[in-house]
């Protein structure tokens, strides 16, 4: 049984580097959830320094943009990434020929099935969960904190880490531009947030970047409000039996 006891008022004023370099210090298996936008790759720009070849899981839903795919591949290759590909247990095929296009009747579902539950189950073998995840990002991400204790189904405890969570959004593209950090060029197009094909579109409102996910119909897919989160500024976690 593992245990971490952590401040996490105390984390909320690191720098950036100070602050991953010192949660990599901890004692247990840390990996990193990267949809290959912008803020998991400064996020992944730091754990390099110190974690080359730390896991990086990619939640390959099947619904991804050709371009995520290129991008991904592209970046696998040029820094020689540990990708971890997660997957849901239908294939897309079997998916829409089992319930229909879930995309478009049921999203929520459809997160479910194809992010949510490979995740969970993805998440099992690591201790230490990094995320790109940003309060200024939406208004269920306001209260988040770079330190968080969760709980999978399961049981099993992990720290959940969000590096970026005071960051805002000139802040990341400062960093991409200054580390010289080849982004999706989806971006370019006028994405702002970017996930599944079929579920993302060009914001309309510009102060909003994820109003263009889901069509406005919901603000998450699941995968960071499924876990349970203990909330108590100084922590002990522990893995579960």
């Amino acid at each position: 049984m593992k245990t971490f006891d952590i401040d996490r008022d105390a984390a909320e004023t690191l720098a950036l580097d100070a602050f991953v370099e010192q949660v990599l210090h901890l004692e247990g298996k840390a990996c990193l959830t990267n949809s290959f936008q912008i803020e998991d790759m400064v996020v992944l720009h730091q754990l390099r320094q110190i974690a080359p070849n730390i896991p990086v899981l990619f939640l390959d839903t099947g619904y991804h943009f050709k371009e995520t795919y290129a991008y991904r591949d592209r970046m696998v290759q040029e820094w020689g990434l540990n990708l971890v590909s997660l997957q849901a247990k239908q294939s897309v095929a079997d998916q829409e020929s089992a319930f229909g296009i879930l995309n478009q009747t049921d999203p929520s579902r459809c997160c479910s099935l194809r992010k949510v539950a490979p995740l969970m189950q993805g998440l099992e073998p690591y201790d230490i969960w990094f995320t790109g995840l940003r309060r200024e990002q939406s208004p269920t991400r306001k209260n988040l904190r770079k330190l968080e204790p969760h709980v999978l189904p399961t049981g099993k405890s992990l720290l959940k880490v969000s590096p970026l969570a005071d960051w805002d959004f000139k802040q990341v593209w400062s960093y991409i531009s200054r580390h010289q950090i080849e982004y999706l060029p989806l971006y370019d197009q006028g994405y702002s947030s970017i996930g599944c094909e079929p579920c993302t579109s060009i914001p309309e409102d510009s102060n909003n970047p994820r109003s263009g996910r889901w069509s406005g119909r919901k603000l998450e897919c699941g995968i960071h409000t499924f876990t349970e989160t203990n909330a108590s500024p100084l922590t002990t976690l522990q893995d579960g039996q």
